[in-house]
């Protein structure tokens, strides 16, 4: 099907990434997976071919390209597996935060080595008793002079262990009414003083993922880290969830597209009772639906991506591709288990590892609960 956002020059990019992430990923990904993190190596050798954050300003090192660049990379880092999630968070979720609202001084100072590989990026929203509510956090930043005291715990952190930055979610102001005007972003570099990372977290899939919890125990974090204004933190969070979400949506579809491709080869493959599994009607009816589904979903998702890049509000439908997408895909997910049998279970199908990777999709990014509630007020409910 012909994707609008997407032509010549997105494709012979796709080509280059796949025979990079061919040679570069595909064979250690096991390993990586093992030692619950993807090495720093792979990120210098993204940097190095173009793949991390190319949009960004041609000023600090990139290619300042299109959103169709942004999602080839999603789709294709997506076809690894889903472990490689990270890597996407670092360019299309955490460092657009800096590009937007840093300061001259931090853009030079952080993009370059974000675009190279040399810098790992995480952002720190989630804390042990808040989730969803993103007004509830408890870490607090109170202002000492030319430093920031911070102190907080932040647990489910992606690319924790690896980050070198991390942009923390905390309150300026604690005493603010309503609580989400004391929201302030502030950006937090590894090795200042009273800043901590817990081990890695053990996770039943994404294990490629490095996750962890982030302490801050009085750390004295520079005055001039904070991003953009005290107090507006909520606001800025709200402006980028749309396409923090969107990336969801656009990830979950493709992995439901890869996994069916997938069961098409096995179920064509796989012989009982004399003949090969996709003859029997269960099978091609199953098959059916999920591709029809995918489909839907697919025109959804490339529809809702050409009108974010022509810059509307598409909050409600976004909401609606990411709770829907996430729940698809691990649909597809067992479905497709199902007609591997008993070898869909094994871990050296890639189903396998699929389906255990999907599961968190519909809690992270805001829980699907939370978009049915996004959904419901923007009814009028």
């Amino acid at each position: 099907m012909e994707r609008a956002y997407l032509h010549g020059e997105h494709e012979i990019f796709r080509r280059s990434l796949r025979k990079f992430l061919e040679k570069e990923a595909f064979p250690y990904y096991e390993q990586w997976e093992s030692e619950k993190q993807v090495p720093r190596s792979f990120w210098k050798k993204a940097g190095a071919q173009g793949y991390l954050c190319p949009w960004a300003d041609e000023k600090h090192g990139a290619f300042q390209t299109d959103f169709g660049y942004t999602v080839v990379l999603s789709e294709e880092f997506e076809r690894v597996g889903t472990g490689m999630i990270g890597v996407g968070l670092h360019n299309d979720i955490v460092m657009p935060y800096i590009a937007s609202y840093g300061t001259i001084a931090q853009k030079a100072a952080w993009m370059p080595g974000a675009i190279t590989g040399d810098l790992i990026s995480a952002i720190a929203m989630t804390e042990p008793g808040t989730g969803s509510d993103l007004a509830a956090v408890k870490t607090t930043a109170i202002k000492d002079g030319d430093v920031y005291i911070l102190n907080g715990e932040k647990s489910f952190i992606t690319n924790g262990h690896s980050a070198d930055l991390v942009i923390v979610v905390c309150k300026t102001n604690p005493k603010a009414q309503p609580a989400h005007k004391g929201i302030s972003l502030i950006v937090v570099e590894t090795g200042t003083p009273g800043f901590t990372k817990g081990k890695k977290l053990r996770k039943v899939g994404q294990h490629a993922n490095d996750t962890c919890e982030l302490i801050f125990e009085d750390a004295r974090v520079p005055a001039s880290n904070l991003l953009g204004e005290e107090g507006k933190g909520f606001y800025y969070l709200m402006e980028k969830l749309q396409q923090e979400r969107l990336m969801v949506a656009i990830q979950s579809i493709a992995a439901s597209e890869i996994m069916l491709d997938s069961t098409i080869d096995y179920v064509k493959q796989r012989k009982a009772f004399g003949r090969s599994i996709s003859q029997f009607q269960n099978t091609q009816f199953k098959l059916a639906e999920l591709k029809t589904e995918i489909q839907i979903g697919r025109t959804f998702i490339d529809r809702l991506i050409v009108d974010h890049v022509a810059g509307k509000d598409v909050v409600t439908e976004v909401s609606m591709a990411k709770w829907w997408t996430t729940d698809l895909a691990k649909k597809v997910a067992n479905e497709c288990m199902q007609l591997h049998g008993g070898y869909g279970y094994m871990e050296e199908y890639d189903i396998a590892r699929r389906y255990r990777d999907v599961a968190v999709s519909t809690i992270y990014a805001g829980s699907n609960e939370i978009m049915k509630v996004i959904i419901a007020k923007n009814m009028g409910l």
